[in-house]
Protein backbone atom coordinates (compact mmCIF):
# COMPACT_ATOMS: atom_id res chain seq x y z
CA UNK A 1 0.00 0.00 0.00
CA UNK A 2 1.04 3.77 -0.34
CA UNK A 3 3.10 4.60 2.83
CA UNK A 4 1.71 8.55 1.66
CA UNK A 5 -1.58 6.96 3.24
CA UNK A 6 -0.92 7.67 6.11
CA UNK A 7 -0.49 11.36 5.30
CA UNK A 8 -3.49 12.04 3.19
CA UNK A 9 -6.73 10.58 4.91
CA UNK A 10 -8.62 8.70 2.29
CA UNK A 11 -6.39 7.78 -0.16
CA UNK A 12 -6.03 4.11 0.70
CA UNK A 13 -7.80 2.24 -2.05
CA UNK A 14 -8.89 -1.77 -2.30
CA UNK A 15 -6.17 -3.10 -4.14
CA UNK A 16 -6.52 -5.62 -6.76
CA UNK A 17 -5.11 -9.08 -5.84
CA UNK A 18 -2.19 -10.59 -7.66
CA UNK A 19 -5.32 -13.37 -8.09
CA UNK A 20 -7.64 -11.32 -8.68
CA UNK A 21 -5.97 -10.22 -11.71
CA UNK A 22 -4.58 -13.37 -13.27
CA UNK A 23 -8.52 -14.54 -12.64
CA UNK A 24 -9.84 -10.86 -14.64
CA UNK A 25 -7.49 -11.90 -17.55
CA UNK A 26 -7.95 -15.38 -18.06
CA UNK A 27 -10.54 -14.06 -20.83
CA UNK A 28 -8.00 -12.74 -22.90
CA UNK A 29 -7.48 -14.17 -26.05
CA UNK A 30 -3.71 -15.43 -26.35
CA UNK A 31 -2.48 -13.68 -22.41
CA UNK A 32 -5.08 -15.91 -20.46
CA UNK A 33 -3.45 -19.20 -21.32
CA UNK A 34 0.11 -17.56 -20.08
CA UNK A 35 -1.53 -16.27 -16.64
CA UNK A 36 -1.65 -19.12 -14.53
CA UNK A 37 2.33 -19.17 -14.98
CA UNK A 38 2.61 -15.52 -13.81
CA UNK A 39 0.66 -16.54 -10.73
CA UNK A 40 3.25 -19.02 -9.68
CA UNK A 41 5.78 -15.88 -10.07
CA UNK A 42 3.75 -13.80 -7.90
CA UNK A 43 5.23 -11.05 -5.65
CA UNK A 44 2.63 -12.12 -3.03
CA UNK A 45 3.98 -15.73 -2.51
CA UNK A 46 8.03 -14.24 -2.38
CA UNK A 47 7.19 -11.54 0.11
CA UNK A 48 8.14 -12.57 3.69
CA UNK A 49 5.35 -11.78 6.26
CA UNK A 50 4.96 -9.29 8.39
CA UNK A 51 7.99 -7.53 6.51
CA UNK A 52 8.62 -4.10 8.34
CA UNK A 53 11.43 -1.52 9.03
CA UNK A 54 12.43 -1.45 11.98
CA UNK A 55 13.05 2.15 12.03
CA UNK A 56 10.76 5.02 12.16
CA UNK A 57 10.21 7.50 9.27
CA UNK A 58 12.05 11.17 10.51
CA UNK A 59 10.10 14.42 11.36
CA UNK A 60 11.79 17.57 10.12
CA UNK A 61 12.06 20.36 12.65
CA UNK A 62 9.73 23.34 12.60
CA UNK A 63 9.68 25.95 10.42
CA UNK A 64 8.33 29.36 10.87
CA UNK A 65 7.95 31.65 7.30
CA UNK A 66 7.26 35.14 7.93
CA UNK A 67 7.47 39.04 6.37
CA UNK A 68 6.28 38.68 3.22
CA UNK A 69 2.11 38.53 2.23
CA UNK A 70 0.19 35.65 2.45
CA UNK A 71 -2.08 34.53 -0.24
CA UNK A 72 -4.70 32.17 -0.01
CA UNK A 73 -5.88 30.95 -3.81
CA UNK A 74 -9.23 29.50 -2.70
CA UNK A 75 -10.70 32.72 -1.50
CA UNK A 76 -7.84 35.53 -3.15
CA UNK A 77 -7.90 36.81 0.25
CA UNK A 78 -3.60 38.23 1.19
CA UNK A 79 -2.68 38.61 4.53
CA UNK A 80 0.38 41.65 4.75
CA UNK A 81 3.41 40.85 6.89
CA UNK A 82 2.07 37.39 7.56
CA UNK A 83 3.91 34.38 9.17
CA UNK A 84 3.19 30.67 8.77
CA UNK A 85 4.37 27.90 11.38
CA UNK A 86 4.62 24.63 10.18
CA UNK A 87 5.55 21.35 12.38
CA UNK A 88 4.96 17.71 12.70
CA UNK A 89 4.36 18.01 8.62
CA UNK A 90 1.35 20.37 8.78
CA UNK A 91 0.44 23.91 8.67
CA UNK A 92 0.70 24.51 12.50
CA UNK A 93 -0.98 28.20 12.11
CA UNK A 94 -1.04 30.76 9.16
CA UNK A 95 -1.73 34.85 9.08
CA UNK A 96 -1.06 37.66 10.93
CA UNK A 97 1.27 38.46 13.38
CA UNK A 98 -1.43 38.83 16.41
CA UNK A 99 -2.88 35.07 15.33
CA UNK A 100 -0.12 33.04 15.09
CA UNK A 101 1.80 34.30 17.86
CA UNK A 102 0.75 31.48 20.23
CA UNK A 103 1.89 28.98 17.48
CA UNK A 104 5.60 30.68 17.21
CA UNK A 105 5.81 30.77 20.67
CA UNK A 106 4.84 27.17 20.79
CA UNK A 107 8.09 26.18 18.45
CA UNK A 108 10.08 29.07 20.01
CA UNK A 109 13.83 27.38 20.20
CA UNK A 110 13.07 24.28 18.15
CA UNK A 111 12.05 26.22 14.54
CA UNK A 112 14.03 27.23 11.66
CA UNK A 113 13.06 30.35 10.77
CA UNK A 114 12.62 32.06 7.00
CA UNK A 115 12.31 36.22 6.66
CA UNK A 116 10.14 35.91 3.05
CA UNK A 117 9.79 40.00 3.74
CA UNK A 118 9.97 41.49 0.03
CA UNK A 119 8.36 38.18 -1.10
CA UNK A 120 5.04 36.43 -1.52
CA UNK A 121 3.86 33.34 0.20
CA UNK A 122 2.03 30.67 -1.00
CA UNK A 123 1.25 27.01 -0.54
CA UNK A 124 3.05 24.38 -2.58
CA UNK A 125 2.07 23.92 -6.49
CA UNK A 126 1.21 21.66 -7.91
CA UNK A 127 1.85 20.14 -11.48
CA UNK A 128 -0.30 17.44 -12.58
CA UNK A 129 1.44 16.22 -15.57
CA UNK A 130 4.87 15.47 -15.14
CA UNK A 131 6.89 12.40 -16.03
CA UNK A 132 9.73 11.64 -12.85
CA UNK A 133 11.86 8.69 -13.60
CA UNK A 134 14.63 8.96 -11.32
CA UNK A 135 15.35 10.91 -8.37
CA UNK A 136 17.23 13.63 -10.46
CA UNK A 137 14.32 14.43 -12.05
CA UNK A 138 12.14 14.32 -8.76
CA UNK A 139 14.32 16.61 -7.31
CA UNK A 140 14.81 19.51 -10.22
CA UNK A 141 10.96 19.87 -10.11
CA UNK A 142 10.78 19.95 -6.57
CA UNK A 143 12.99 22.75 -6.22
CA UNK A 144 11.04 24.44 -9.52
CA UNK A 145 8.25 24.97 -7.36
CA UNK A 146 6.17 22.12 -7.52
CA UNK A 147 5.84 20.22 -4.24
CA UNK A 148 2.66 17.85 -5.43
CA UNK A 149 2.57 16.46 -8.86
CA UNK A 150 0.49 13.98 -10.57
CA UNK A 151 2.80 11.12 -12.40
CA UNK A 152 2.78 11.49 -16.47
CA UNK A 153 3.68 7.56 -16.19
CA UNK A 154 7.32 6.32 -15.46
CA UNK A 155 8.92 3.76 -17.59
CA UNK A 156 9.45 1.14 -14.61
CA UNK A 157 6.73 1.89 -11.70
CA UNK A 158 9.52 4.40 -10.33
CA UNK A 159 6.60 6.89 -9.32
CA UNK A 160 4.89 4.37 -7.33
CA UNK A 161 8.76 3.29 -5.95
CA UNK A 162 9.27 6.87 -4.96
CA UNK A 163 5.97 7.60 -3.72
CA UNK A 164 6.77 6.54 -0.06
CA UNK A 165 10.25 8.71 0.10
CA UNK A 166 7.92 11.42 1.26
CA UNK A 167 7.62 9.74 4.61
CA UNK A 168 11.08 8.26 5.06
CA UNK A 169 13.16 11.40 3.46
CA UNK A 170 10.57 14.29 3.78
CA UNK A 171 12.12 16.54 0.93
CA UNK A 172 13.57 14.11 -1.14
CA UNK A 173 10.69 13.91 -3.64
CA UNK A 174 6.92 15.73 -4.06
CA UNK A 175 4.07 13.91 -3.05
CA UNK A 176 3.09 11.97 -5.73
CA UNK A 177 -0.28 10.57 -7.51
CA UNK A 178 1.54 7.77 -9.96
CA UNK A 179 0.53 6.63 -13.02
CA UNK A 180 2.96 3.73 -13.09
CA UNK A 181 3.37 2.95 -16.75
CA UNK A 182 1.56 3.95 -19.85
CA UNK A 183 -1.23 2.52 -20.75
CA UNK A 184 -0.31 2.55 -25.11
CA UNK A 185 -0.02 -0.06 -27.85
CA UNK A 186 3.49 -0.73 -27.92
CA UNK A 187 5.31 -1.13 -24.65
CA UNK A 188 8.89 -1.27 -25.43
CA UNK A 189 11.73 -2.34 -22.85
CA UNK A 190 8.72 -1.30 -20.36
CA UNK A 191 7.31 -4.93 -20.87
CA UNK A 192 10.40 -5.84 -18.46
CA UNK A 193 8.37 -3.68 -15.67
CA UNK A 194 6.44 -6.36 -14.16
CA UNK A 195 6.52 -10.18 -14.77
CA UNK A 196 2.81 -9.94 -15.30
CA UNK A 197 3.44 -7.44 -18.78
CA UNK A 198 5.52 -10.51 -20.58
CA UNK A 199 2.10 -12.04 -21.38
CA UNK A 200 1.42 -8.70 -23.96
CA UNK A 201 4.82 -9.06 -25.51
CA UNK A 202 2.75 -11.94 -27.31
CA UNK A 203 0.36 -9.80 -28.83
CA UNK A 204 1.39 -9.64 -32.73
CA UNK A 205 -0.42 -6.30 -32.88
CA UNK A 206 0.49 -4.49 -29.48
CA UNK A 207 -2.24 -3.97 -26.89
CA UNK A 208 -5.25 -3.03 -28.79
CA UNK A 209 -7.65 -5.16 -27.81
CA UNK A 210 -10.38 -4.13 -25.00
CA UNK A 211 -9.22 -7.31 -23.30
CA UNK A 212 -5.61 -6.36 -23.44
CA UNK A 213 -6.13 -3.05 -22.25
CA UNK A 214 -8.15 -4.39 -19.40
CA UNK A 215 -4.97 -6.51 -18.59
CA UNK A 216 -2.75 -4.08 -19.00
CA UNK A 217 -4.94 -1.45 -16.38
CA UNK A 218 -5.35 -4.59 -13.98
CA UNK A 219 -1.24 -4.78 -13.41
CA UNK A 220 -1.22 -1.17 -12.90
CA UNK A 221 -3.64 -1.36 -10.42
CA UNK A 222 -1.94 -4.46 -8.89
CA UNK A 223 1.16 -2.44 -8.94
CA UNK A 224 -1.35 0.13 -6.79
CA UNK A 225 -1.32 3.49 -9.15
CA UNK A 226 -3.25 6.32 -8.11
CA UNK A 227 -4.15 7.02 -11.44
CA UNK A 228 -3.98 5.46 -15.34
CA UNK A 229 -2.30 7.01 -18.01
CA UNK A 230 -3.71 5.96 -21.86
CA UNK A 231 -3.71 8.23 -24.99
CA UNK A 232 -5.98 8.48 -28.16
CA UNK A 233 -3.16 10.21 -30.21
CA UNK A 234 0.92 10.09 -31.42
CA UNK A 235 2.94 12.40 -29.81
CA UNK A 236 3.01 15.50 -31.32
CA UNK A 237 6.27 16.07 -30.25
CA UNK A 238 7.54 12.76 -32.67
CA UNK A 239 8.25 14.39 -36.36
CA UNK A 240 7.76 10.70 -37.50
CA UNK A 241 4.91 10.41 -36.21
CA UNK A 242 1.39 12.05 -36.59
CA UNK A 243 -0.41 13.12 -33.18
CA UNK A 244 -3.79 13.42 -35.23
CA UNK A 245 -3.74 9.68 -36.48
CA UNK A 246 -6.41 7.88 -33.55
CA UNK A 247 -4.69 5.16 -31.81
CA UNK A 248 -7.33 4.40 -29.81
CA UNK A 249 -11.00 4.75 -30.15
CA UNK A 250 -14.02 5.42 -27.72
CA UNK A 251 -14.47 1.94 -27.67
CA UNK A 252 -10.81 0.88 -26.51
CA UNK A 253 -10.71 3.93 -24.11
CA UNK A 254 -13.75 2.99 -22.14
CA UNK A 255 -12.06 -0.19 -21.54
CA UNK A 256 -9.64 1.39 -20.01
CA UNK A 257 -11.52 3.62 -18.26
CA UNK A 258 -14.51 0.89 -16.95
CA UNK A 259 -11.27 -1.29 -15.80
CA UNK A 260 -9.68 1.49 -13.53
CA UNK A 261 -12.92 2.33 -12.42
CA UNK A 262 -13.19 -1.13 -10.47
CA UNK A 263 -9.45 0.19 -8.79
CA UNK A 264 -10.74 3.59 -7.88
CA UNK A 265 -8.35 4.85 -10.62
CA UNK A 266 -9.48 8.12 -12.25
CA UNK A 267 -8.29 8.21 -16.27
CA UNK A 268 -5.87 10.81 -18.05
CA UNK A 269 -5.61 10.94 -21.48
CA UNK A 270 -3.08 11.82 -24.06
CA UNK A 271 -5.35 13.54 -26.81
CA UNK A 272 -5.14 15.87 -29.50
CA UNK A 273 -7.25 15.86 -32.24
CA UNK A 274 -11.21 16.32 -32.36
CA UNK A 275 -12.02 12.87 -32.65
CA UNK A 276 -9.75 11.78 -30.05
CA UNK A 277 -10.34 14.31 -27.58
CA UNK A 278 -14.24 13.80 -27.88
CA UNK A 279 -13.76 10.01 -27.71
CA UNK A 280 -11.96 9.84 -24.44
CA UNK A 281 -14.10 12.12 -22.86
CA UNK A 282 -17.29 10.06 -23.79
CA UNK A 283 -15.62 7.05 -22.40
CA UNK A 284 -15.23 9.20 -19.35
CA UNK A 285 -11.90 9.96 -18.39
CA UNK A 286 -10.88 12.48 -15.47
CA UNK A 287 -8.77 14.59 -17.38
CA UNK A 288 -7.96 15.91 -20.65
CA UNK A 289 -4.57 16.19 -21.80
CA UNK A 290 -3.30 18.26 -24.44
CA UNK A 291 -6.69 18.54 -26.20
CA UNK A 292 -5.17 20.84 -29.08
CA UNK A 293 -8.48 20.19 -31.08
CA UNK A 294 -11.18 19.68 -28.88
CA UNK A 295 -14.52 20.47 -30.25
CA UNK A 296 -17.11 23.08 -28.81
CA UNK A 297 -19.19 19.82 -28.36
CA UNK A 298 -16.78 18.61 -26.42
CA UNK A 299 -16.05 20.90 -24.32
CA UNK A 300 -19.66 20.91 -24.08
CA UNK A 301 -19.94 17.94 -22.87
CA UNK A 302 -16.83 18.15 -20.69
CA UNK A 303 -18.63 20.98 -18.56
CA UNK A 304 -21.34 18.63 -17.78
CA UNK A 305 -19.33 15.39 -16.92
CA UNK A 306 -16.62 17.74 -14.71
CA UNK A 307 -13.82 16.47 -16.54
CA UNK A 308 -10.54 18.74 -16.55
CA UNK A 309 -8.21 20.12 -19.13
CA UNK A 310 -4.21 20.08 -18.71
CA UNK A 311 -3.41 21.68 -22.05
CA UNK A 312 0.56 21.58 -21.33
CA UNK A 313 1.18 24.75 -22.93
CA UNK A 314 4.59 25.24 -22.43
CA UNK A 315 5.82 21.76 -24.36
CA UNK A 316 3.50 22.63 -27.19
CA UNK A 317 3.97 26.27 -28.06
CA UNK A 318 7.45 25.47 -27.33
CA UNK A 319 7.03 23.24 -30.93
CA UNK A 320 7.55 26.52 -32.51
CA UNK A 321 11.03 27.12 -31.60
CA UNK A 322 12.22 23.76 -32.53
CA UNK A 323 15.08 23.34 -35.54
CA UNK A 324 13.04 20.46 -37.51
CA UNK A 325 10.73 21.75 -39.44
CA UNK A 326 8.18 19.35 -39.09
CA UNK A 327 8.16 20.25 -35.24
CA UNK A 328 7.95 23.94 -35.39
CA UNK A 329 4.79 24.12 -38.24
CA UNK A 330 3.06 21.95 -35.25
CA UNK A 331 4.18 24.55 -32.74
CA UNK A 332 3.03 27.44 -34.88
CA UNK A 333 -0.21 25.79 -35.94
CA UNK A 334 -1.29 24.03 -32.85
CA UNK A 335 -0.55 26.94 -29.89
CA UNK A 336 -3.19 29.35 -31.03
CA UNK A 337 -5.42 27.02 -31.37
CA UNK A 338 -4.92 25.49 -27.79
CA UNK A 339 -4.41 28.84 -26.21
CA UNK A 340 -7.89 29.92 -27.65
CA UNK A 341 -9.40 26.62 -26.49
CA UNK A 342 -8.22 27.02 -22.73
CA UNK A 343 -9.91 30.41 -22.57
CA UNK A 344 -13.01 29.25 -23.97
CA UNK A 345 -13.07 26.37 -21.71
CA UNK A 346 -12.42 28.20 -18.52
CA UNK A 347 -15.63 30.53 -20.11
CA UNK A 348 -17.04 27.69 -19.79
CA UNK A 349 -16.24 26.59 -16.31
CA UNK A 350 -14.09 24.07 -17.03
CA UNK A 351 -11.31 23.27 -14.46
CA UNK A 352 -8.29 24.40 -16.07
CA UNK A 353 -4.91 22.55 -14.17
CA UNK A 354 -1.24 23.33 -15.13
CA UNK A 355 1.21 20.40 -15.98
CA UNK A 356 4.49 20.83 -17.76
CA UNK A 357 4.76 17.09 -19.21
CA UNK A 358 8.74 17.82 -18.72
CA UNK A 359 10.79 14.87 -18.89
CA UNK A 360 13.94 13.85 -17.22
CA UNK A 361 15.69 16.85 -15.58
CA UNK A 362 14.85 18.95 -18.17
CA UNK A 363 12.88 20.39 -16.05
CA UNK A 364 10.16 23.36 -16.84
CA UNK A 365 8.75 25.19 -14.06
CA UNK A 366 5.30 24.92 -12.98
CA UNK A 367 5.46 28.52 -12.45
CA UNK A 368 5.81 29.07 -16.52
CA UNK A 369 2.71 26.76 -16.96
CA UNK A 370 0.88 29.32 -14.61
CA UNK A 371 1.90 32.07 -16.88
CA UNK A 372 1.02 30.50 -20.22
CA UNK A 373 -2.22 29.78 -18.59
CA UNK A 374 -2.86 33.39 -17.50
CA UNK A 375 -1.70 34.84 -21.19
CA UNK A 376 -4.48 33.12 -22.59
CA UNK A 377 -6.93 35.46 -20.83
CA UNK A 378 -7.64 33.65 -18.15
CA UNK A 379 -7.46 35.40 -14.80
CA UNK A 380 -4.44 35.54 -12.97
CA UNK A 381 -6.47 34.24 -9.70
CA UNK A 382 -8.04 31.26 -11.76
CA UNK A 383 -4.42 30.63 -13.78
CA UNK A 384 -2.83 30.03 -10.15
CA UNK A 385 -5.69 27.98 -8.74
CA UNK A 386 -4.60 25.20 -11.76
CA UNK A 387 -1.27 24.83 -9.76
CA UNK A 388 -3.64 24.74 -6.46
CA UNK A 389 -6.84 24.49 -5.16
CA UNK A 390 -7.99 23.22 -8.86
CA UNK A 391 -5.33 21.24 -8.87
CA UNK A 392 -5.63 19.85 -5.61
CA UNK A 393 -9.28 18.89 -6.07
CA UNK A 394 -8.49 17.11 -9.28
CA UNK A 395 -5.46 15.28 -7.39
CA UNK A 396 -8.30 14.23 -4.53
CA UNK A 397 -6.16 16.00 -1.73
CA UNK A 398 -8.12 19.44 -2.09
CA UNK A 399 -8.80 19.01 2.22
CA UNK A 400 -4.55 18.93 2.40
CA UNK A 401 -3.08 21.00 -0.15
CA UNK A 402 -3.28 23.60 -2.19
CA UNK A 403 -3.61 26.29 0.91
CA UNK A 404 -2.09 26.95 3.73
CA UNK A 405 -4.48 26.61 6.70
CA UNK A 406 -4.28 24.83 9.89
CA UNK A 407 -4.22 20.86 9.10
CA UNK A 408 -3.12 21.31 5.53
CA UNK A 409 0.61 19.82 4.86
CA UNK A 410 3.70 21.40 5.00
CA UNK A 411 4.21 22.22 1.59
CA UNK A 412 5.21 25.70 0.79
CA UNK A 413 6.78 28.41 -1.26
CA UNK A 414 8.32 31.60 -1.36
CA UNK A 415 8.21 33.56 -4.95
CA UNK A 416 9.59 36.71 -6.12
CA UNK A 417 6.54 39.60 -6.38
CA UNK A 418 2.71 39.40 -6.61
CA UNK A 419 1.05 36.81 -8.79
CA UNK A 420 -1.91 39.00 -8.93
CA UNK A 421 -0.06 41.37 -10.52
CA UNK A 422 2.39 39.49 -12.17
CA UNK A 423 2.21 35.54 -12.79
CA UNK A 424 5.48 35.38 -14.39
CA UNK A 425 6.44 36.03 -10.35
CA UNK A 426 5.40 32.50 -9.88
CA UNK A 427 8.32 31.31 -11.77
CA UNK A 428 10.83 33.54 -9.74
CA UNK A 429 10.80 30.64 -6.69
CA UNK A 430 13.41 31.71 -3.94
CA UNK A 431 12.16 29.22 -1.29
CA UNK A 432 10.48 25.97 -1.19
CA UNK A 433 9.46 23.79 1.90
CA UNK A 434 8.10 20.14 1.20
CA UNK A 435 6.81 17.70 3.83
CA UNK A 436 8.51 20.10 6.23
CA UNK A 437 11.74 20.04 5.22
CA UNK A 438 13.48 23.37 3.70
CA UNK A 439 14.67 22.03 0.16
CA UNK A 440 15.40 25.58 -1.06
CA UNK A 441 16.09 28.66 0.65
CA UNK A 442 17.76 31.56 -1.59
CA UNK A 443 16.77 34.27 0.88
CA UNK A 444 19.63 33.16 3.47
CA UNK A 445 22.48 35.02 4.63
Amino acid sequence: MCDESAEIPGSIRSVVTRRGVLAGAAALAGVGSMASAAEGASRSARRAPGRRFPGRPPVPPPVVVEGGPLLDPLTGDVVEDAVVVLAEGRVLAAGSRDATAAAVRQVSGRARTIDAAGGWILPGLIDVHVHVNALADAVGVLRAGATSIRSGTSNFYQDVAMRPLTRWKPGAVPRMRAAGVFVSPDLGDTVLADPDLAPLASLADGVRSPEALAYLTRVNLDRDVDVVKTRANPRAGIPEQDPLELVYDETQLRAVVDAARRGDAPVLCHAYSAEGCHGAVRAGIRSLEHGVFVTEETLDLMTRRGTYFTPTLGPILGLADSPNPILAQRGRDYGPVLKAAVLRAHELGIPVVAGTDTFGTATRSIGSEVRLIGETGVPALDALRGATTTAARLLGWEDRIGRLVPGHLADLVVIDGSPLDDLAAVERVQVVVAQGEVVRDDLAA
